[in-house]
């Protein structure tokens, strides 16, 4: 059983900063990317980073320059520093991770989200 279990959200000022965690727990061999979501009230669920087992990351057009993802292989985790926030920024921001339970057997788990808002 693999679980990916966030935390970091919060109520921010708009420009301000904040680092959301997502460490993963369980049976795991070894994990492939990494990845944020995130999902505003009426709308679809987006990404919003990537980030490979070797380290290359991607990122949305919306958050280019402004969010960072990075990732702890020791400690199964990984990171989204969030600068320069933004009122539409705000969203449940979700992990998501392809997992290897073996070398050869990978499934793609979920976090249960959370909970960012950026208002003055």
């Amino acid at each position: 059983q693999v679980q990916l279990v966030e935390s970091g959200g919060g109520l921010v000022q708009p420009g301000g900063s904040l680092r959301l965690s997502c460490a993963a727990s369980g049976s795991i061999f070894s994990i492939d990317a990494m990845r944020w979501y995130r999902q505003a009230p009426g709308k679809q669920r987006e990404l919003v980073a990537t980030i490979t087992s070797g380290t290359d990351t991607y990122y949305s057009d919306s958050v280019k320059g402004r969010f960072t993802i990075s990732r702890d292989n020791a400690k199964n985790t990984v990171y989204l520093q969030m600068n320069s926030l933004k009122p539409e920024d705000t969203a449940v921001y979700y992990c998501n991770a392809d997992i290897r339970a073996t070398r050869r057997y990978v499934s793609n788990y979920w976090g249960q989200g959370t909970q960012l808002t950026v208002s003055s």
